[in-house]
């Protein structure tokens, strides 16, 4: 490229620029801000869903002796699962019923990278509630196994495989995605609510305005 191809595209980027700086300030100060704070709530939502995204799933196994219970399950405080479980009774010689049930569940659970607090609660129709808790780390694009054993004389969890202690930079980075992410929201729709406000206010102030202009527009000077 020589030096008169150079300077034609630096004229023609000068030239696109300075039209471009001409619409811009034609824009009213009023809508330039509109947008800006449209965009910033766009950027705030996407960073939002970006901390919020589950990219590491919670494979719950339940094994019980319950003829029916109601299961829930928590992960940092909301609640991840609920559903009825029923157990099936036991065959002595695989023939002959008896009054001992047994069952099981296997139930996948998506959850956010990094470190979390996993609380288990089984309510038997024919016995007394029970609830444990637990905290497991997990690593983007994995599956933690999750064993859950559920007698009527013991109640325990315990993690299946390897990556059973928690990590102190995965604990920090769950927390601040955790509430960064809500925080994110909460502004992001805070400034919509505000732009909605400012539409609703300005918009009906703006159809008065051009109907109270156009008919002196059509009437012409007498």
């Amino acid at each position: 490229m020589n030096r008169e191809s150079i300077a034609q595209l630096r004229a023609q980027v000068g030239s696109l620029y300075q039209q471009a700086r001409l619409g811009v300030d034609r824009v009213p100060v009023k809508a330039r801000v509109l947008l800006g704070l449209f965009l910033v709530a766009a950027l705030l939502m996407a960073i939002h869903t970006a901390l919020t995204a589950k990219d590491a799933n919670l494979h719950l196994k339940l094994q019980h002796d319950f003829r029916a219970a109601q299961l829930s399950v928590w992960v940092d405080g909301d609640l991840a699962f609920s559903g009825k479980v029923t157990g099936s009774a036991k065959k002595k010689f695989g023939l002959i019923p008896t009054d001992s049930f047994q069952a099981s569940l296997s139930q996948i659970i998506p959850v956010r990278s990094g470190q979390h607090n996993v609380r288990v609660r089984i309510e038997p129709d024919d016995a007394a509630m029970r609830e444990n808790s637990t905290s497991g780390d997990f690593a983007r694009n994995t599956e933690r196994e999750l064993l859950v054993s559920a007698r009527r004389s013991s109640f325990s969890l315990s993690w299946q495989g390897t990556g059973g202690a928690p990590a102190e930079t995965s604990s920090a980075f769950a927390w601040i995605s955790r509430y960064a992410g809500s925080l994110f929201l909460t502004l992001a729709g805070s400034i919509m609510s505000a732009l909605a406000g400012y539409a609703i206010r300005e918009l009906p102030a703006r159809i008065r305005s051009t109907s109270d202009t156009t008919p002196k527009a059509e009437l012409g000077p007498q």
